[in-house]
């Protein structure tokens, strides 16, 4: 079952599109590496004529550069975490072999493997970097086993075996590495929680400036469509009376009547709008019965539909510290999307249920459920599903927008075929 939540769905920081922004970079970086490396081999090779394994040492630089073209290429395709997780995975294993080829251990490019460290610590997870710098790690002991000897770099080859100095480096890098995670992976995590943070609180203010526009665009409405809609009435109201007593048509009184009903229609809608921008934030909380709160909501509805709400509060003189009004229109908004999301036949399910924590409201209907798309834009102002005329776009944003003000959550799980279930939670308000 699909679940939607208050936060958009585009709301990503950075620390999640950290490897696709940093993508571009490694692979300039890697490239600059492999240039690097390739001089240092040529250079030992040709003027220091030292005697390498040029065979074997194209081996892995051929890979590096191989899977670097191939990342350039597609670059849109290996933007996850995992992707590049093997990437520098494959960096340190190809940097391994390099290393065992010329010199093992005594090489003093074995520093090289806090590059892919670093930049696990910084753009990946804390996992990625754990496991990456356990394999550096390995990857360094294990040039002590296997390697090719290069007489220039065996200054600190003692006989049988290795000198003091050489242990000494690979406790020093296993150090370093740990270190690295540790720290610069906290300091990463930190940043990006403080960026969560502050993307989280930029999109309420988004959400308050909308709520604000809408509030202004309510009562500017309200103001300025009630005079005309009045006269308007007023006219109607004569007509009728015009076409009932001095021209008795009876097609004329039906116009007219329509035409009042109509215009009261018009007014019950910016009645409504104002009503609900009007809404306080700062109500006063009071002591309610869940059981007396569920049935108001119920006498809300329509008479036709009253008895299709079933309600049921869990436990037994349940109460609450809650803002009634508030409470209320949230409710009979939910209650009323699910009887018309229902069938004329279909019961809607009302129930409550109180925790030491928080107080729980779940409003289930056995619709035909929505889609993830249509679930993700659930809570932007004037979106609706509803014909035209039906519906305004703004219950669940309002809805939201008091869930928000109280510290509590609003979030729907749906199934296609299957109804929906919208839960409001909301944080107990001690006297």
């Amino acid at each position: 079952m699909e679940r939607s939540g208050p936060l958009p769905p585009d709301l990503r920081p950075a620390g999640e599109l950290a490897p696709s922004i940093a993508l571009p970079w490694i692979v300039k970086l890697r490239y600059g590496v492999l240039a690097g490396q390739a001089l240092l081999i040529l250079l030992a090779y040709f003027v220091l004529e030292v005697e390498l394994p040029l065979g074997w040492i194209s081996i892995p630089l051929a890979l590096v550069a191989g899977s670097n073209w191939l990342l350039s290429r597609r670059i849109q395709e290996f933007s996850d975490r995992r992707y590049l997780g093997s990437l520098l995975a494959l960096d340190i294993i190809c940097l391994t072999a390099l290393l065992s080829l010329t010199g093992g251990p005594h090489n003093p490019l074995t520093l090289l493997y806090l590059v892919q460290i670093t930049l696990s610590a910084v753009i990946l997870s804390r996992e990625w970097t754990w496991a990456l710098g356990i394999l550096s790690t390995i990857g360094f002991g294990f040039q002590f086993l296997v390697y090719v000897p290069v007489p220039m770099l065996n200054v600190h080859h003692m006989h049988g075996g290795f000198s003091p100095h050489l242990y000494g480096m690979w406790i020093a890098f296993a150090a370093a590495a740990l270190l690295i995670t540790i720290f610069i992976g906290r300091v990463s995590d930190a940043l990006r929680r403080r960026e969560q943070d502050v993307l989280l609180l930029q999109a309420q203010l988004a959400k308050h400036e909308r709520l604000a526009s809408i509030i202004t665009l309510a009562a500017g409405a309200a103001h300025e469509l009630g005079t005309p809609l009045a006269s308007i009435a007023i006219a109607s109201r004569d007509l009728e009376l015009h076409a009932t007593g001095a021209s008795k048509d009876q097609d004329v009184t039906e116009d007219a009547r329509l035409i009042r009903g109509e215009v009261d229609r018009c007014r019950a809608i910016l009645r409504q709008m104002s009503e609900r921008g009007a809404e306080l934030p700062g109500e006063a909380p009071v002591r309610l019965d869940l059981a007396e709160l569920l049935d108001e909501v119920r006498m809300s509805a329509a008479d036709d539909q009253r008895s299709r709400i079933k309600i049921c509060v869990a436990g037994e003189n349940q109460s609450a510290l809650l803002p009634a009004e508030a409470a209320r229109r949230a409710l009979a908004t939910l209650v009323k999307n699910a009887l018309d999301a229902s069938t004329d036949r279909e019961a809607v399910s009302l129930t409550a249920e109180a925790t030491e924590e928080k107080i729980r409201f779940a409003i289930i209907d056995a619709g035909c459920g929505m889609s993830q798309e249509t679930m993700n834009r659930l809570g932007e102002p004037f979106f609706t599903t509803k014909e035209p005329g039906q519906g305004l776009g703004l219950g669940i944003f309002l809805v939201q927008g008091f869930a928000e003000r109280f510290h509590g959550s609003l979030f729907f799980e749906s199934e296609k075929g299957r109804g929906t279930k919208a839960t409001l939670e909301l944080p107990l308000i001690r006297p």
